[in-house]
């Protein structure tokens, strides 16, 4: 009865966040799978260029799903005005599925569509469309006879499908944007830890950004994060497991014709729970994000709360 308590529990906590979105915490069967490396919502959806939510299925690492992905953010109106009184909220909707090529290989690719919000004193903007698809093939380096230990590595690219707006980048966050307009490129390492019900991932990738059409070019972007799984529940056909962790994101200037541009640089580091649950071949997952520290854009943007869910069928 305890567990069914704490599942209902954590269950309840992420769909309450995702209405109310409180924005701070400063104040027989292996279940534990290869973790998937994070390659997914690189459509500007952050501050500073790009968001990183990762995408960590242990239930089902082989998959076709849908996921929403949602972000909040305060900025300054403009360059004038000191309180951050704009509020922005960019949301993803994105096809994602990872498929085994081999034993060792398999290949990631998601296509999102966004719908991003930007309410200002002189009333709201709002944009929409298909953003810039994302590609990556997956390899396992290590995989211990005990299965304790796991390592893998990635290599992408991300195809400039989204629209590049060059007015947008005149504002206090450039990137309100559906897609950069470039061809991106990353790399991304994994490790994973796993015995009875726990499991520990670390994981790290960084971007490469290129200059696009518009002779503008995002900055490079680094995100490293550690989540801890524990298994609460399971039998036959059901499996839920609760996560927590930190996650961490730093970004370079924008540059434009060569030229770095000022309080485009910065970094956020965000706290996370989240739980998954398995039913034969369907997984469920949902995780909240609050910020313990942001620094973006030289203090003209604040990272406030992110939310996830997703819907996965494995194969």
């Amino acid at each position: 009865m305890k567990k069914i308590i704490l599942i209902i529990s954590l269950m309840l906590f992420n769909i309450g966040q995702a209405k109310t979105f409180n924005d701070s915490i400063y104040t027989s069967k292996n279940y534990f799978k290869e973790i998937n490396l994070s390659y997914d919502c690189d459509a500007c959806g952050c501050a500073a260029g790009n968001g990183s939510s990762g995408f960590e299925s242990l239930l089902n690492p082989q998959f076709i799903g849908i996921k929403y992905f949602a972000q909040h953010y305060k900025a300054r109106e403009n360059p004038f005005v000191k309180d951050l009184t704009q509020d922005q909220y960019f949301n993803t909707l994105q096809l994602w599925a990872r498929v085994p090529l081999t034993d060792k290989l398999s290949v990631y690719g998601s296509l999102p569509f966004h719908f991003h919000e930007r309410r200002t004193m002189q009333g709201d903007i709002t944009i929409n469309g298909i953003g810039d698809l994302n590609l990556m093939g997956i390899y396992r380096i290590i995989d211990s006879k005990d299965n304790i230990h796991q390592v893998n590595s990635g290599v992408g690219i991300k195809v400039p499908v989204g629209r590049f707006d060059e007015k947008g980048i005149t504002g206090v966050n450039p990137s309100f944007q559906l897609g950069t307009g470039s061809w991106d490129y990353q790399v991304t390492l994994n490790y994973t830890y796993q015995k009875n019900e726990l499991a520990v991932i670390i994981s790290t990738d960084y971007t490469i950004k290129t200059e696009n059409k518009k002779h503008y070019q995002f900055g490079n972007q680094w995100n490293y994060a550690a989540s801890g799984f524990y298994r609460i529940l399971k039998n036959e056909k059901f499996a839920f497991s609760a996560k927590a962790g930190w996650q961490g994101e730093v970004y370079d200037e924008n540059k434009q014709f060569d030229e770095a541009l000022p309080d485009t640089a910065g970094s956020a580091l965000y706290g996370k729970l989240g739980f998954e649950a398995a039913y034969k071949r369907f997984s469920l997952g949902s995780e909240v994000m609050l910020p313990v520290y942001s620094n973006l854009a030289g203090g003209s943007i604040e990272a406030k709360s992110r939310f996830s869910v997703f819907l996965n069928l494995g194969i």
